[in-house]
C-alpha cells in the first residue's frame, strides 16, 4: 500500500486496474479447474459413487492431474482438417467467456470509492455482454467446419441454430429488468437491488429469471440442451477430432461460460455482491469490508454453479425438435408478454 501511495493518481489507477485483471483471471481459472472437480463429486453423489479421491487429499489435486494429462497427450490433427481454422477454433471458444467477466461488478470497493471492484464499468455493460458472449458460437461452428468431418459439422450447425434461438429469448427476458432499473449499467442494477431482500429482481421478475436461466443452459451447451455434443448421437460433436491442449480448451471454455452465466445471474437477479443484512448492501468503507463483499459474490456464484451441475445429472436431454420448439414457441412469446405487462404496469404506476 505504501508503494501505491508514492505513485501518481494515473499510475495508481493503471496499477490497480492491472491487479484487478490478473486477480479476476486467476480466480476464473481456479474456478474452471475446480468446477470440474465439483461436477464429478456431485455426479458421484447423485449416482451413489465416491468420485475422485486418489490425487491428493480428498482428490483435491485431481484438476492438476487432469492438466498434466492434457499437456502430455499427443496433439493430433486429422489429415483432412483445415490447419488454420483447426488451431483458431479453440481460442475463439475460450476468449469470449473471459471477456464477459470484465464488466461484471464482483464487489463494491476496497475502502476507497475510486477502487471499484469491476474491471470495466461500462454504461452499456449488458449490451457488451451479449455482443461478446455471442462470439463463442463462432469458435464452435468453426471447429465443426475445420475438422471436415460429418459429426463435427453437424454439431457446429446445431450450435449456431441453438444460439440464435435462445439468445433472442435471453435478450428479451432482460428488457423488463432495465425498464425497472432505468439503466444498462450492471453496477446500477446492483444498486437498484440494494433495497432489502425483496428488492432483488428474482422476486420482482421471476418469469424473466426463469427464461434467462433456461436460455443460459442452452447458451452454455449444458444438459438438457447439449445438442452440439450429444455423445449418443454425434459421438462428441464439434470437438470429436480434437486432442491434447486444444480439446482441453473446449472443455475449459464450457466451464468458463458457465461461470460467466452464473455471474450474470447473480448480478441481475440476486443482488450481486450485496446481502440485505448488517449493512452489507452498501459500498464498503474498509478494506476488509470490500473483501467480504467479494466473498459474498463468490458464494452466490458457487451456488449457481452447483445448480448448473445438479441439473446436468438430473434431467434427460431434449430432442432437437423439442429444443427448438421450446425456444421459439414458448420462451420468446413469454418474454414478449412479460415486456408488455411490465411496461403497462410502469405506465399505470406513473399515471
Amino acid at each position: 500500500m505504501d508503494l501505491l501511495e508514492r505513485l501518481t493518481p494515473i499510475e495508481q489507477s493503471v496499477t490497480f486496474g492491472a491487479l484487478k485483471v490478473v486477480g479476476v483471471f486467476a480466480i476464473v481459472m481456479f474456478l474452471v479447474a475446480y468446477a470440474v472437480l465439483i461436477e464429478r463429486r456431485v455426479c458421484a453423489a447423485i449416482q451413489d459413487r465416491i468420485g475422485p479421491n486418489r490425487a491428493g487429499p480428498f482428490g483435491l489435486l485431481q484438476p492438476l492431474a487432469d492438466a498434466v494429462k492434457a499437456f502430455l497427450k499427443e496433439d493430433f490433427m486429422p489429415a483432412q482438417a483445415h490447419p488454420v481454422y483447426f488451431w483458431l477454433a479453440p481460442a475463439l471458444v475460450m476468449i469470449p467467456s473471459l471477456l464477459v467477466v470484465a464488466v461484471i461488478p464482483f464487489g463494491s470497493t476496497l475502502g476507497n470509492p475510486d477502487n471499484r471492484m469491476v474491471i470495466a464499468d461500462l454504461n452499456i455493460g449488458i449490451l457488451y455482454t451479449f455482443g461478446i458472449a455471442s462470439l463463442g458460437v463462432y469458435g464452435i461452428v468453426l471447429a465443426g467446419y475445420a475438422a471436415r468431418s460429418k459429426y463435427p459439422l453437424m454439431g457446429g450447425i446445431r450450435s449456431g441454430a441453438q444460439m440464435i434461438s435462445y439468445e433472442i429469448a435471453m435478450g428479451l427476458s432482460l428488457i423488463p429488468l432495465f425498464l425497472l432499473v432505468g439503466d444498462l449499467n450492471l453496477g446500477a442494477v446492483i444498486d437498484y437491488q440494494a433495497r432489502g431482500l425483496f428488492g432483488w429482481l428474482i422476486f420482482k421478475q421471476p418469469l424473466a429469471f426463469a427464461i434467462f436461466l433456461v436460455a443460459a443452459f442452452a447458451e452454455t451447451n449444458r444438459l438438457p440442451f447439449d445438442m452440439p455434443e450429444a455423445e449418443q448421437e454425434l459421438a462428441g460433436g464439434y470437438n470429436i477430432e480434437y486432442s491434447s491442449i486444444k480439446f482441453a480448451l473446449f472443455f475449459m471454455a464450457e466451464y468458463a461460460h458457465m461461470i460467466a452465466a452464473s455471474a450474470m445471474l447473480v448480478t441481475l437477479f440476486f443482488g450481486g455482491w450485496t446481502l440485505p443484512f448488517f449493512g452489507l448492501d452498501q459500498p464498503a468503507s474498509t478494506f476488509w469490508g470490500g473483501l467480504l463483499h467479494i466473498g459474498i459474490f463468490l458464494a452466490k456464484l458457487l451456488a449457481m454453479m452447483v445448480l448448473f451441475v445438479w441439473v446436468r445429472w438430473m434431467w434427460p436431454r431434449f430432442r432437437y425438435d423439442q429444443l427448438m420448439a421450446l425456444g421459439w414457441t414458448r420462451l420468446v412469446p413469454l418474454a414478449l408478454g412479460n415486456i408488455v405487462v411490465t411496461a403497462l404496469w410502469l405506465w399505470l404506476k406513473a399515471g
